[in-house]
């Protein structure tokens, strides 16, 4: 019995509570940027809350505002003057009996350009948190770096077949010049069956190779398997060099906007060979796999957990961004329809694209639960 005790506990500690305490820093930031926004803007916000469900704990500040935390830990939302509900959409009853001062308060009667950055706000806070926290990272502790030296080629692989040589130096992916191996890894994992050209220099001369990368499922320290592309090459400490450069504020900065664009790119790359069926569905991933990642991620310790957190939160500000209903991004799209249309898109039309939304979200995340279970049981 008490192993049982033991071994719950322990997966509170070191799985629950990681993810927990990451995810609701994230909805933190995502919310506190409406949150800025629109109070700069003057809409009075009625709530702001980590969490869905009943309250748990919260107060209320000078301005009127519930600060609550409730019992569903999936998310946050703030709750504008005039909403209907957490996805902000507008009541319509509320609003025709109000008052122009009232209403002005309220987010439908904000300017258009108020209403977008307002919304818009989540997301940017976002990233702007994940460029903040590789700044930190890559400020504190320097930048690994390895150069694009090959100091293998695996039999039978895309590299072998193409003429790649033990000592080449990479140069440059489809004409772009590369700097270092991470930038020859992050190119290649993300164009599994792509015909890709590589440039090598050998003796003093350049040669450009044609090659495809082959798919390869690749498994981590924890066992989780992932798809990529490959060429077959590898370095190491005497043909990288590997090192620590040290950065300076500014060139941390740099390196975190470029980290943050990374993930970005990364994410459509995937998205694209998703479609062309380079990549399958089931790296996608839902609620179980964040709190399975929070623990692994966390038994590696506070740097490893911080990393992730700044990946999730680029996710988090993609995710709200996609043009659906119900996130930020579709009410975006709202606001744009708005501004070409001279006004507003009709109450019962909102209302039947919000629950087309909710429709699909929640499609998307029975979806990627599944996965996830489906990947644990496997």
């Amino acid at each position: 019995m008490m192993d049982h005790v033991s071994a719950f506990f322990g997966f509170l500690a070191g799985y629950i509570l990681p993810y927990v305490v990451v995810l609701s820093l994230l909805v933190f930031v995502h919310e506190l940027g409406h949150y800025l926004a629109g109070r700069w803007s003057g809409i009075r916000i009625v709530a702001f809350s980590i969490g869905f469900g009943p309250e748990l704990a919260g107060f209320t500040d000078k301005h009127g505002t519930r600060w609550k935390l409730s019992a569903v830990p999936l998310g946050g939302y703030v709750r504008f003057y005039g909403d209907a509900d957490a996805a902000s959409l507008s009541d319509g009853d509320e609003l025709a009996v109000m008052t122009p001062e009232q209403r002005a308060q309220t987010l439908a009667g904000a300017a258009l350009w108020k209403r977008a950055v307002t919304v818009a706000a989540g997301p940017i806070a976002n990233f702007i948190a994940a460029i903040a926290i590789f700044a930190v990272m890559f400020g504190t502790q320097g930048k690994p770096v390895a150069d694009p030296v090959v100091a293998e080629v695996k039999p039978d692989s895309a590299a072998y077949e193409a003429g790649v040589q033990p000592g080449d130096l990479l140069v440059a992916l489809d004409g772009s010049h590369i700097e270092t191996f991470d930038d020859v890894v992050r190119y290649i994992s993300m164009r599994p069956e792509i015909p890709v050209v590589v440039t090598v220099r050998r003796n003093g001369g350049e040669i450009a190779l044609d090659m495809v990368p082959r798919r390869t499922v690749t498994t981590d320290r924890f066992g989780n398997k992932m798809e990529v592309g490959q060429i077959g090459i590898v370095t190491n400490q005497q043909s990288g060099n590997f090192r620590i450069v040290e950065l300076t504020p500014v060139e941390a900065v740099g390196e975190g906007v470029l980290q943050t664009w990374h993930i970005v790119t990364g994410t459509f790359d995937y998205l694209s060979n998703l479609i062309a069926g380079r990549m399958n569905a089931d790296q996608l991933g839902g609620p179980v796999r964040v709190v399975q990642a929070s623990g692994q991620m966390a038994s590696l310790g506070i740097v490893a957990l911080v990393n992730l957190a700044a990946v999730l939160s680029v996710s988090l500000g993609l995710l709200n961004l996609m043009p659906v209903p119900v996130l930020d991004g579709g009410h975006l799209v709202l606001y744009a329809l708005e501004a070409i249309r001279g006004k507003p898109v009709g109450q019962n039309a909102q209302e039947i694209a919000f629950r087309i939304g909710l429709v699909m979200i929640l499609s998307l995340m029975v979806f990627a639960t599944w996965n996830d279970i489906s990947r644990l049981i496997g």
